[in-house]
């Protein structure tokens, strides 16, 4: 592994949590020996502006902070990484190029046999592999395994894996039953092996529901199946989302869903949902 972005697997504290710092700032923060190494922060940069990546996935990045969310989850070039339910492959766009020459990306998809997919499962499925296609000089060594939502699957050999991350599910699959989900994760990790997860957030004196969900449940969860929370990060926090929106978190864009059109700047103001930020490590 190199040295680049290792201090969250070092951390002796059992929890912690960072301040709101900026992209300079957090990243350097972050390196072993608080040394800010500016070839890999360029590396980062260069995929963000990359070709392959449309201009509309590129505006995101004001609310999705990638390059200050992967220094936070402590990915190094020669990672093997599974990326959990990819979708649209936003984030395969900047983790397949960062890991292609050193480490390896595993996409997680949805399962690929008709007998066991939705038609939403096989239409995300076929977009995902489009996009794949689409630039081979960039995406040619990612693997592409499948993830069954409610059963239990087999993502890589045992212990070979380095980092599970995920982006925007877990409000999905706290529901679905946890446990076939995070087995699946435990087995394919190292020792001391890191998940990143972030998703949208509730306060903690409100209801949770309409895709929120609260940073305490998701801890719960993890802790009960084999993980330990290690740090939380406020790189993703939007204040100034109110989280009482009529359709849920799926009002905000990217969606915008259901809302008529001369509403939608009201939502394009607030912009992205804030977002927990959370950091946990494989249990010894």
């Amino acid at each position: 592994m190199s040295s680049m972005f290792r201090s969250p697997r070092s951390f002796s504290l059992a929890s912690g949590h960072f301040p709101r710092l900026g992209a300079t700032a957090l990243l350097c923060a972050l390196l072993t020996l608080a040394a800010c190494s500016g070839n890999n922060v360029s590396s980062i940069d260069s995929i963000l502006n990359g070709e392959h990546r449309s201009a509309v996935n590129k505006a995101r990045d004001a609310y999705r902070h990638p390059a200050e969310t992967l220094a936070f989850f402590d990915i190094a070039p020669d990672d093997v990484v599974i990326e959990i339910f990819p979708g649209g492959g936003w984030y395969t766009e900047i983790l397949a190029p960062y890991l292609r020459d050193e480490g390896k990306l595993i996409a997680a998809g949805y399962p690929r046999d008709p007998s066991q997919a939705s038609d939403m499962m096989m239409n995300m499925n076929r977009s995902y592999a489009d996009m794949l296609a689409s630039y081979p000089d960039v995406y040619d060594q990612v693997e592409v395994v499948d993830l069954h939502p409610r059963q239990r699957s087999t993502l890589a050999a045992p212990g070979t894996v380095d980092v599970v991350l995920d982006f925007r599910n877990a409000h999905n699959w706290m529901n679905w039953g946890a446990e076939n989900m995070l087995s699946a994760w435990h087995e394919a990790l190292k020792p001391g092996g890191i998940v990143g997860i972030v998703d949208h957030r509730m306060d903690a004196d409100r209801e949770s529901g309409n895709g929120y969900i609260h940073e305490q449940s998701l801890i719960d969860v993890m802790e009960i199946n084999g993980f330990e929370f290690v740090a939380s990060s406020e790189v993703n926090a939007n204040p100034n989302d109110t989280k009482d929106h009529p359709g849920g978190v799926w009002n905000l864009p990217p969606n915008l869903r259901g809302v008529p059109e001369d509403e939608q700047q009201h939502y394009l103001t607030i912009g992205e949902s804030d977002r927990l930020t959370m950091l946990f490590r494989k249990a010894q």
